[in-house]
This record gives C-alpha cells, sequence and structure tokens, in this order.
C-alpha cells in the first residue's frame, strides 16, 4: 500500500484552443510548490506599437457639457483610465455644440473630415465620434451612408452630464475606443456605442428621454456587447452602408429640403401644399399603421406629386416595414415606399437620393437597398 502524498493539492487543467477544446488533465502538485499569491502577476499591456489607431471625432453634447464649460476632446480622452492598454488614442476638435444645433451643413463636412481621415491615414484602424443624444440616430445614419471605409466608426453619448452623479460619458468613451480598435467591427458600417450594447446606426433610436439604456435597435436587436474581457458581436448588418454606398458629399455645400409630415387623425393637407410652396424638394409622411393618411393629406399629396415632389411614406409605430399596393401604388414614379426606415431616416436618404437621381424608380431602389 503506498503513502499518502502529505499536502498534496488535486488540480483539474483545462485545454482550450483549436484541436484542444474539452480537453482535461489531472495532476497532483505539492501545496509547497504552488506560487503564492504574492508571486502572481497580471500579463502585461501588449507594447504600443502593436495596438490600434484610433481617433476621436469631437462634436460636442451632453457627454462634453459640463458645468461652467464644456469639455475638450483633449479633457474627454483623458478621463478613461486605461484606455492605453487598448488603442494607441488620438482626438481633434470638430465642434463642441448640442447636437440639435448640429447643421447640416456640418453633417457634410463631418463626413468629408472623416473620409478625409481615412484616406490620408492607412494606420488608422477606425474612428469615434461624440454626439449629444438629441439627434444622434440622425448623425449616425448620414454618416452611415457618407462615409467611404470599412474601418469601423463609432458614435458616442451620454445620458447625464459630467457635473451629473453616475455620469457614464467615460465608460462609454472608452468602450467606444475599443468597438472601433476592435477587428471584428469591421465592414459594419457605422455603430452606436452606449451603455454597454452595440447598434446599427440604421437601427438604433432613442427611445427613452431620460433612462440609460434608450438607445435600442427594437425587434432587431442589438449587433452585439461590450464586457471587460472582450467585443462580441451576435449579428451582421446586410444593407447597403459606408464602403458600398454611392452617396458622394465630398462636393456639396447643402443637401435637398426634405420635410418630415405626421399622420394624425383630421390631419390637413394645407400643411404638405406649405412645405412644398416653401421649396420642399421630398417629403416624408409619418404616416398611421402600415401607411394610412387622414383628413385632407391626400389631397396635399396629389398637390406635390403634381409639382414634381416625391413623397416618402413610412410608418409612425416604431417598428414594421411600408409594403407596396393600395394608395401608394397610384403614382409611382413619385410615391415611394419607406421600407422599414424610421420617418427621420427616410429623410436623410431621401436628401441623399435626390443629390444622384430625380427618377422615382431609382429612388424606390435605394430604399430597399439600404
Amino acid at each position: 500500500m503506498r503513502a499518502p502524498v502529505v499536502g498534496a493539492t488535486l488540480i483539474l487543467t483545462v485545454f482550450w484552443g483549436p484541436g484542444l477544446a474539452g480537453c482535461a488533465a489531472l495532476s497532483h502538485t505539492p501545496a509547497e510548490t504552488q506560487a503564492s499569491p504574492a508571486a502572481q502577476t497580471v500579463a502585461p499591456a501588449p507594447p504600443r506599437s502593436v495596438l490600434p489607431k484610433v481617433r476621436l471625432v469631437a462634436t460636442g453634447g451632453t457627454i462634453s457639457n459640463r458645468t461652467g464649460g464644456r469639455l475638450t476632446a483633449e479633457e474627454l480622452v483623458n478621463s478613461m483610465p486605461g484606455v492605453d492598454r487598448y488603442v494607441r488614442p488620438e482626438f481633434e476638435q470638430f465642434a463642441n455644440i448640442a447636437s440639435g444645433s448640429l447643421t447640416v451643413k456640418q453633417w457634410i463636412d463631418l463626413a468629408n473630415r472623416i473620409n478625409t481621415l481615412f484616406t490620408e491615414d492607412s494606420d488608422l484602424a477606425g474612428l469615434v465620434v461624440t454626439s449629444g443624444t438629441d439627434t444622434l440616430e440622425e448623425t449616425a445614419y448620414f454618416l452611415h451612408l457618407t462615409v467611404h471605409t470599412d474601418r469601423p466608426v463609432v458614435v458616442v453619448g451620454s445620458m447625464r452630464n459630467p457635473s451629473t452623479l453616475g455620469y457614464e460619458g467615460a465608460a462609454n468613451l472608452l468602450e467606444a475606443y475599443r468597438v472601433a480598435g476592435d477587428p471584428a467591427s469591421h465592414g459594419k458600417g457605422v455603430l452606436v456605442v452606449l451603455n454597454d450594447e452595440i447598434n446599427s446606426a440604421r437601427e438604433v433610436t432613442k427611445t427613452d428621454a431620460h433612462r440609460l439604456q434608450t438607445f435600442q435597435s427594437r425587434d432587431y436587436g442589438f449587433l452585439g456587447v461590450v464586457d471587460a474581457d472582450r467585443v462580441v458581436y451576435y449579428r451582421d448588418v446586410v444593407k447597403r452602408h459606408t464602403g458600398k454606398s454611392e452617396f458622394d458629399v465630398s462636393h456639396l455645400g447643402e443637401l435637398p429640403r426634405v420635410d418630415v409630415v405626421m399622420t394624425y387623425q383630421g390631419a390637413t393637407g394645407d400643411i404638405i401644399k406649405a412645405v412644398v410652396d416653401q421649396g420642399a424638394r421630398g417629403i416624408v409622411i409619418a404616416a398611421a399603421g402600415a401607411g394610412a393618411t387622414s383628413g385632407t393629406q391626400e389631397e396635399g399629396i396629389r398637390y406635390a406629386m403634381e409639382k414634381g415632389v416625391l413623397v416618402v411614406t413610412t410608418t409612425r409605430t416604431g417598428g414594421g416595414r411600408i409594403t407596396s399596393g393600395g394608395r401608394l401604388s397610384s403614382t409611382p414614379q413619385l410615391r415611394i415606399q419607406g421600407e422599414d426606415l424610421a420617418p427621420i431616416k427616410a429623410r436623410i436618404l431621401l436628401m441623399l437620393a435626390l443629390t444622384r437621381t430625380k427618377d422615382g424608380a431609382d429612388i424606390q431602389r435605394m430604399f430597399t437597398e439600404y
């Protein structure tokens, strides 16, 4: 009979890796040979030279809106302890205002600046844009259609300002940097990162005026999450965007006027007529249900089409798509199905579409593809 091993410890070692998943080994190690907690070390960060380079282009918003003065791009980057473990951070100040104050001209300038950065710096792994949350989803979708790269662009903000208890801006910004520097983010277009979640710019919308979990993609669900150990994706983006987009704003100073008109009980068509007379080249109807209008809106829509103004029908419900058929097919060359785009995003796509063509059939194709 063998004598027992005094002070021995049973260790189960599980090997994970290609061809080793599920393999395990049992070993007996004398207690005195085990490393003490003091001898254990944390794995060092990778050398700075091999970390991805990610640049911040700051535009302002609540994430910067400290009492007594807005945080600069440099101050935002300095607010993220540990960012150097993930990326080589860079920064620049594009603007420092509320998102609702950004003009369409500034949207164009922002897209052109981002395209220039990617063109001039092949070593740039990705880019982060800060934005106020009120119109963040609009800015993000515009960039989704006008930035021409497969490298990731991440739009980020915060619901609480830097002077508020529980300010989450630094955490959101750090996660945005991580997502922008992660190779798995390539080819997914413009992404929105807040509250540990990654959403597509096409689908995400602000769903609550105050809560931190406000940005959601409703029934589609988020693309992925940012956890302590890594960035994880669960699905992909299938509609056209960024590197495959046909929209070029490099020589534009403005975009055609497009207005959004909501359907409600007893809505009048004279509002539609008024925006046509004021120079609108396109109108997006935020219709009830699956495309229903009310009151005298159909009279206004007919007036618009007689003037050559394209009308895109979307739904105000927050989900579902507009299908063909019914009243929508009466003048197909001027009446466009907005598919599943939210009204404010359909407006952006229609503005860009009108810079390329006035042909209704071609614009309908764009709404199907994008």
